[in-house]
């Protein structure tokens, strides 16, 4: 009893973090009508430079790191983020008025990651004075691409099959070099190849990381804003929907701190490292997914993806998942 009041006294204290303060404030504000609106330009580069912090960090470390030590975990990334679309789409599949494309396209968002979610988490990982390895954010890609390659040749092979009408899938290769050149995933690795190859160490001290927790911030109320302005497309589809993406964040995240508890056993992976890992299987992209997906399931409804990750997924991922996952790892190791 004392253990599990304990658990929840560490979940309810992070909420005092300001990540999710902005996140729950811009929801509040959307839902009293607040006529409130932050220029798209400002959330594109507040995610470019969120993503190059990451990247220019992660590059940094993996250049005096121990490269054998990403093996385990990047393998890990990868089938934890295949592992969630096909068992999104089993899951969606047994609930009634969910038509397979728009199921296959929600199961591929739930499995890629979210940039913003995951800069949440390692701000939070830092408040808390929880360490983990540096080069932990750049197995993002790791776990974005193989999912929304996954759903869009789940998707092909459907429609092959004659189930949702003709037409053919792009190839696995054309997915990949579409997410690749996206502007997430190029933020992020141009990030992280300058990293790795040059001295940015005096440009990111002095500019990259002293703006992280500001444009964070900033991006945290944008995401709350449009949390609540697409709860509406939500209501066009089946209410199912807003189930699956209220229980999947939770459902991923645990299975993947599960894995990631065990690479702590085998590798000595970091406790922190365990926390990220859950944060990005919980996580469902909000930048270079729904474009990914658009182009190549053209067939699902927005509405459906993109309204169950951005007004109930994203929500949830960062103002419970996160708490909830740096709580259990103060439990599981004693921190």
């Amino acid at each position: 009893m004392d253990i599990a009041a304990d658990f929840l006294l560490r979940v309810l204290a992070q909420f005092q973090s300001p990540s999710l303060a902005f996140l729950l404030g811009g929801i509040l504000i959307a839902a009293l009508g607040s006529k409130l609106q932050i220029p798209d330009a400002i959330y594109q580069f507040a995610v470019f430079m969120l993503l190059m912090r990451i990247g220019l960090n992660g590059g940094m470390e993996i250049r005096d790191a121990d490269l054998t030590d990403m093996i385990l975990p990047a393998l890990a990334a990868a089938g934890i983020g295949a592992g969630i679309v096909l068992l999104g789409l089993v899951t969606l599949a047994l609930m009634p008025k969910v038509k397979r494309q728009d199921a296959i396209a929600t199961a591929g968002l739930f499995g890629a990651v979210s940039a913003s979610t995951l800069g949440a988490a390692m701000l939070m990982l830092e408040q808390d004075g929880i360490a983990y390895e540096a080069w932990v954010p750049a197995l993002y890609p790791f776990m974005d691409i193989p999912a929304l390659v996954l759903a869009i040749v789940l998707a092909g092979m459907s429609k092959a099959k004659g189930r949702d009408g003709p037409g053919a899938a792009p190839g696995a290769w054309a997915i990949v070099k579409d997410s690749l050149r996206g502007a997430a995933l190029s933020a992020l690795l141009l990030g992280l190849l300058l990293g790795l190859f040059t001295r940015p160490e005096r440009v990111f001290e002095s500019f990259y990381d002293p703006l992280f927790r500001g444009l964070l911030s900033v991006l945290m109320l944008i995401m709350g804003i449009e949390a609540w302005q697409r709860l509406h497309e939500l209501r066009r589809v089946a209410q199912w929907y807003a189930v699956y993406a209220a229980l999947a964040p939770i459902v991923h995240g645990l299975m993947a701190f599960g894995v990631g508890y065990l690479i702590h056993l085998a590798t000595g992976f970091s406790p922190g490292g365990v926390v990220l890992l859950a944060v990005l299987a919980s996580s469902s992209s909000d930048i270079s997914g729904p474009p990914t997906l658009r182009a190549g399931i053209p067939e699902a409804n927005p509405s459906a993806y993109i309204g169950a990750s951005t007004s109930v997924g994203t929500p949830i991922a960062i103002a419970l998942c996160i708490p909830l996952f740096i709580a259990l790892a103060e439990v599981v190791f004693g921190l």
